[in-house]
């Protein structure tokens, strides 16, 4: 397999390096063609076009030094890389390399006519020299603007309909964009840059690399229609996430692909390039600006720490161990039941930083051994708390293991944590957790109250959640699942056409747990402001329409009814719970509520026993109801006695 793969990159060598040679030999021939044609046309000049008007001396001295005006022009050509450059992507650069040889060219040929000790007008030196710069330039940008002439005209005219695009942005991100798209050989026969879209007017009717600026976002869906749109690309990185979502959700409706520029640093470094589009998400219809967090904050509370995240191959835990292992922990633990996610964030951070002090370690948070050993011997100085089931309807079913894992698995993660002088353990909740209908939500709350009765209890450990809402592309979330409903030709499955959810990306969670571990005194929980909520319905149809197809046309919508213990929507926070600023304007916490805690802690023993009879997930159920008032469970048949 080497030796044939050598052979081809033997073969792709010879075929670049034939190319090259052609180039550079028709070059060659170009500006030699162009040095006689210039300092000819410059004697005519001088002699206002008359042939006959020229002196013979004039014409014998101008063919005897054509030889030397030519073998010079081409050698100081090649000197300054005139024959590498890729002339079909010619720019400034490439102007600036041709001055720089006509500049060396003044000083060569002044010293040429002293030797040779050439009579010829003065004019025709200057005009000769400004001539064949000219034609040198020409011949250089000609193919470009060729090119781009055809671009646009196949574009006006309807022509080559494979895919053919409308680039939303005349700002430096587009004409980066369009610059690759006309000059891409390879790209230039499936991809035509046919129109652009800009909410400026007073680029309205003008040009952007010869591609017409067509109007406004009002002018979508004509423009679409009027030059066979089928690939949208928007290139506005310094937009505001409204904004987009304005656009998006307007080129969602017209079934063409979508793809993005990703980023302002890019258009900056110059590496807006077609490989770096990326296709529009989900995340980007839903126009709420990402949460911010102060990463100087981060650094300080993270940096030199031994860091543990419990759950740390899961997405939200992997993700965890993605932005703090930047931070430059001493040591980042990974702790997950599962290897083969453990493996692969392990294997991830040490491609992607080396030099990070890193071990990841496999074991439950309800092996209470396991996770005494582990903090006694790394004594940890803040631990993240993501473990747990999360899945709400397997949840329901499975109520027992729910309680042990995320209940007790918490109790005794947290316990052993402050028991080994943790500083702070930040455990991750969820906007389920607020007058919860689901196990899944209950549990968490418990392990909200959990927190803040450990908080009172061991003075030198703070204690805290951190309540968010669905996170996008998360495990077991509602947009994988999509997606997968989609490739298979649907239908797409909703459990109610009402149903209203929160929602923020994976990095934003992270982002917004880790400055809670900054923020945390002990005792809180940390609430994001996360917007309006999204139609769960209006997600899909968004999925359908962003994958190229029409809602209950092509893709079919199916509503299944609301599944155990799920409702129509979810809240942030409590009524009894106070709301305060903190210094992130969309991080809010919430204040600690009064508890008995020698009260909890009895229930917790009675909820833990009854955890462990497998026929006792009723019991189990009114147990937390007791502990839980806001918890009113569904019970089936099969667990009343």
């Amino acid at each position: 397999m080497k030796e044939m793969n050598d052979k081809e990159s033997v073969k792709i060598n010879r075929q670049n390096q034939f190319s090259w040679i052609y180039h550079a030999t028709l070059l060659v021939a170009l500006d030699s063609v162009g040095v006689c044609v210039s300092y000819f046309l410059a004697l005519l000049l001088r002699f206002d076009f008359i042939y006959s008007g020229i002196p013979e001396e004039y014409l014998v001295g101008y063919l005897w030094s054509m030889p030397f005006w030519i073998i010079s022009t081409i050698v100081i050509f090649y000197i300054c890389k005139l024959y590498h450059s890729i002339w079909s992507m010619a720019s400034v650069s490439e102007v600036r390399m041709i001055l720089t040889a006509y500049v060396i060219l003044i000083a060569v040929e002044a010293g040429g006519m002293y030797f040779m000790r050439l009579r010829m007008p003065r004019s025709y030196f200057f005009i000769g020299y400004v001539l064949s710069f000219c034609i040198t330039v020409g011949i250089r940008f000609s193919y470009r603007l060729f090119r781009s002439y055809l671009n646009r005209g196949d574009a006006l005219r309807g022509e080559d309909p494979q895919n053919r695009i409308l680039v939303i942005g005349a700002g430096a991100a587009g004409q980066m964009l369009i610059k690759e798209l006309l000059n891409s050989r390879k790209l230039d026969t499936e991809k035509k840059v046919c129109c652009v879209i800009d909410d400026d007017k007073k680029k309205h009717g003008r040009l952007l690399e010869g591609i017409p600026i067509v109007g406004g976002r009002q002018e979508i869906h004509n423009t679409v229609k009027k030059y066979h749109i089928n690939h949208i690309i928007y290139a506005i990185p310094s937009s505001d996430e409204k904004t987009k979502s304005d656009i998006l959700n307007i080129c969602k409706d017209t079934g063409c692909r979508m793809q993005i520029v990703p980023g302002l640093y890019q258009v900056i470094n110059g590496e807006v390039n077609v490989g770096s589009l990326r296709n529009v998400g989900i995340e980007d219809l839903l126009g709420r600006d990402t949460v911010q967090v102060n990463n100087e904050e981060i650094l300080e509370a993270i940096k030199d720490k031994v860091v543990l995240v419990t759950g740390g191959g899961g997405s939200i835990g992997s993700e965890l161990c993605r932005q703090i292992a930047k931070a430059e922990p001493r040591l980042l633990i990974i702790f997950d039941i599962y290897e083969n996610n453990a493996y692969e964030i392990q294997q991830e951070l040490k491609r992607s930083l080396p030099e990070l002090h890193q071990i990841a370690l496999i074991g439950s948070v309800k092996n209470s051994q396991r996770v005494n050993w582990l903090m006694q011997k790394y004594r940890p100085d803040i631990v993240f708390h993501a473990a747990a089931h999360k899945h709400v309807p397997l949840m329901e079913d499975s109520p027992n293991e729910g309680i042990k894992n995320n209940v007790f698995g918490t109790y005794k993660t947290a316990t052993l944590a402050a028991r080994a002088g943790v500083k702070k353990f930040v455990l991750l909740s969820t906007d389920k957790a607020v007058n919860p209908t689901n196990i899944m939500g209950a549990s968490k709350r418990l392990c909200e109250m959990i927190m803040q009765m450990l908080n009172r209890r061991y003075e030198a450990t703070d204690f805290v959640a951190v309540r968010f809402g669905n996170v996008l592309g998360s495990n077991g979330s509602v947009i994988p699942l999509f997606k997968e409903q989609i490739e298979e030709g649907g239908p797409v499955t909703v459990t109610d056409k009402r149903i209203i959810r929160y929602f923020m990306t994976i990095q934003e969670a992270v982002s917004l747990v880790l400055q809670t571990s900054y923020y945390a005194k002990g005792g809180e929980i940390f609430v994001l402001d996360m917007g309006e909520p999204v139609k769960i319905d209006d997600m899909a149809r968004n999925l359908i329409k962003l994958s190229g197809h029409i809602p209950d046309v092509d893709i079919k919508i199916e509503y299944m009814g609301l599944r155990p213990g799920e409702k129509l929507y979810e809240e942030l926070l409590m009524s009894e719970e106070g709301l305060q600023k903190t210094g992130n304007k969309l991080i809010f916490v919430g204040e600690p509520i009064d508890m008995n805690d020698e009260w909890f802690r009895k229930k917790l023993r009675q909820l833990d026993e009854a955890s462990y009879k497998e026929e006792a997930s009723r019991l189990v159920k009114e147990l937390v109801s007791e502990i839980v008032p806001t918890y009113h469970p569904d019970m089936k048949e099969s667990e009343i006695v």
